[in-house]
């Protein structure tokens, strides 16, 4: 039986393996797409937020705002993104993944969807409970900490 230190080494090593495995399926999704790895990150993080400002949007991609707008025109370019007016700023636009993207996108992620599930209705409901809890916290973990690493000064 393994010790708790041991267990915690596991679960670490297992979020690190985790965060791996997702970006080896973005890439691959990327390279089959004719995507740049930003691109791919832009529809990843719309895909999961569902809509988003060019500001959030760049925030997350570590891009220039301008350059974000040029990488939303290339990706509404393909019909992959589309712009729609901000119902919160008149002034603004929310940018949402475009159907067409959904549809292709949607042929290349099916099979880890099932596969995800099937992983998912192995545990029962307390397991689930901890794993959403811990999965929830890490994620709030690292958005903590990248803001912490953005504001203080190096060194």
């Amino acid at each position: 039986m393994r010790s708790k230190k041991d267990l915690e080494l596991h679960v670490l090593l297992a979020a690190k393996e985790n965060g791996m495995g997702s970006i080896l399926f973005r890439n691959a999704l990327a390279k089959k797409l004719g995507l740049n790895l930003t691109e791919s990150l832009c529809l990843t993080i719309l895909g999961t937020k569902g809509r988003s400002t060019p500001t959030e949007l760049s925030r997350y991609i570590g891009l220039s705002t301008g350059s974000t707008t040029t990488l939303l025109d290339r990706l509404e370019k393909r019909n992959f993104i589309r712009r729609r007016p901000n119902p919160e700023d008149r002034r603004g636009v929310v940018i949402e993944i475009d159907e067409s993207y959904t549809k292709i996108a949607r042929t290349l992620v099916v099979g880890v969807q099932e596969a995800h599930r099937a992983l998912i209705a192995r545990y029962s409901e307390e397991q689930l409970e901890v794993i959403a809890d811990f999965l929830h916290g890490f994620a709030k973990n690292l958005e903590d900490h990248a803001r912490k690493i953005e504001e203080e000064p190096l060194g």
